[in-house]
């Protein structure tokens, strides 16, 4: 951080053949109490883009 020029359009070639980026940025909107917590929060994005079920985060529009 910050990606340069280079790093930009090298993600672009990437994703332009079929790759998908997913770079290890936690989200701060759940207000994360710990680094454990953001650790999950990139781990359960994770596991969404390669449909794996987990219960790491609650999910928007779910009720708890």
């Amino acid at each position: 951080m910050p990606l340069s020029l280079l790093h930009l359009r090298a993600l672009t070639a990437l994703t332009e053949a079929g790759a998908i980026v997913a770079p290890a940025s936690p989200g701060f909107y759940p207000h994360p109490d710990s680094v454990d917590d953001m650790v999950d929060f990139v781990a359960s994005r994770v596991f969404d883009l390669c449909g794996i079920d987990n219960a790491l985060l609650q999910r928007w529009g779910t009720d708890a």
